[in-house]
């Protein structure tokens, strides 16, 4: 039997496997594996033109946040915030070639506000706006390079991941950094120890945030030391941070009470927890555990509204996407009319009041309420029209106290 020889490795054997055999060259099965790994890695680079020189879907900032009312109920001091922020930051990358002494600095949000006010929700809403690409990233799985969790690195992996692998097109997304406040250093004293899943991350966060060249794997993950790696500029990505800060307007109220003597006193009289929040200093949120360093590449500052319960009835209906939009969808695709009387919304408001996850709850609510009814269509005495009110609701809810 004839020796086989691959063309590329000279490696010989009369079992070898040869994948391509030609009238000049054979290959082996080992060097195409190869070939095509390289051809891989190029095709990350190499896209289209039009992938890399689409043109960012930029509104003024009006427009923005006409667009945000579509879609979120209140918080219109945040939706300003995040119109003109997004309109400046995009605005710098489209005109950053212009021949100019004055360089215009990245400007990252960050987010202040309870749990189920809408704060990730809001930068969705602004990425589908831009049609840009968008990924949410965790703080509280992040520690820093060398100690077991996720490198700050990985972020722009899962926006690379997004962006389908278009190295581009990921280099002006937009990154939401949820729970940024459970990273806070756990004092204002300089601890001798490492604290690797607080300070450590903020330290890390520092340059992906100003805007540095990263090398990021194709893959995700610290394991594999023979994955790939592109370089990824974070320079044109806006990052937005979002945290509850449990505990800061305890640090806002001590400020103020420091202030009460002289003539300048500043007193916080009997202004909601909102108005407090929004008179915060960078001195408090230091004081909560953020490093200066990390607060000065998060310029703007926002403070959500807290969600009361007229807030939560406008949800449940208004917004183009509202919850009960969504179910009236879901039941008209098996041709069944579905409609909920003002009572039984009033009573959903009530239980997600009572639960405290703003509106965020609602849609478990919903999905306890509208269970049975999901689980019977297809049913021969389904009914074509249903109305689900008070009693209905308070049947199905569950076991909760609300008083009416």
């Amino acid at each position: 039997m004839d020796k086989k020889i691959c063309s590329f490795c000279n490696k010989e054997n009369e079992t070898f496997k040869i994948n391509i055999k030609g009238n000049i060259v054979d290959i082996c099965a080992d060097c195409t594996e190869q070939a095509l790994s390289l051809i891989d890695v190029e095709m990350l680079t190499d896209f289209d033109d039009d992938d890399n020189n689409a043109a960012i879907n930029i509104k003024k900032p009006r427009e923005i946040k006409e667009f945000l009312d579509k879609y979120v109920v209140g918080q219109e001091y945040v939706k300003k915030i995040l119109s003109v922020g997004v309109y400046n930051h995009y605005k710098r990358i489209v005109n950053k070639n212009n021949n100019d002494d004055v360089d215009i600095e990245k400007s990252n949000i960050l987010l202040i506000g309870d749990t189920g006010t809408g704060k990730t929700y809001l930068a969705k809403i602004l990425a589908k706006l831009l049609d840009v690409p968008f990924c949410i990233a965790d703080a509280t799985s992040l520690t820093e390079a060398g100690y077991v969790g996720e490198d700050v690195e990985s972020i722009i992996t899962r926006l690379l991941q997004v962006s389908k692998n278009k190295i581009k097109l990921a280099e002006r997304g937009i990154v939401y950094i949820d729970e940024i406040d459970k990273i806070s250093r756990k004092s204002e004293n300089v601890s001798i120890t490492r604290d690797v899943s607080g300070e450590g991350v903020q330290q890390a966060l520092l340059k992906l945030l100003e805007g540095t060249v990263v090398n990021v794997s194709t893959e995700g993950g610290r394991r594999n030391p023979e994955q790939k790696f592109v370089k990824v500029d974070t320079s044109n990505i806006l990052f937005i941070c979002g945290g509850a800060f449990e505990g800061l307007i305890d640090i806002i109220k001590e400020r103020h009470k420091n202030l009460k003597l002289g003539f300048n006193s500043v007193s916080l009289g009997n202004n909601t927890s909102t108005d407090q929040l929004r008179s915060v200093e960078i001195s408090d949120l230091k004081k909560f555990g953020l490093i200066p360093e990390l607060l000065g590449r998060l310029p703007i500052i926002g403070v959500l509204d807290k969600i009361d319960k007229n807030v939560l009835l406008k949800i449940l209906v208004e917004p183009k996407n509202s919850i009960i939009n969504q179910y009236k969808k879901l039941f008209s695709f098996d041709n069944i009319s579905l409609s909920v009387t003002d009572d039984a919304l009033d009573i959903i408001a009530d239980y997600a009041l009572k639960l405290g996850t703003g509106a965020r709850g609602l849609k478990s609510i919903c999905e306890r309420i509208f269970l049975d009814l999901m689980y019977n269509i297809g049913d021969s005495n389904t009914s074509r029209e249903i109305v689900v009110d008070k009693d209905f609701v308070l049947k199905n809810i569950g076991d909760v106290n609300i008083v009416k």
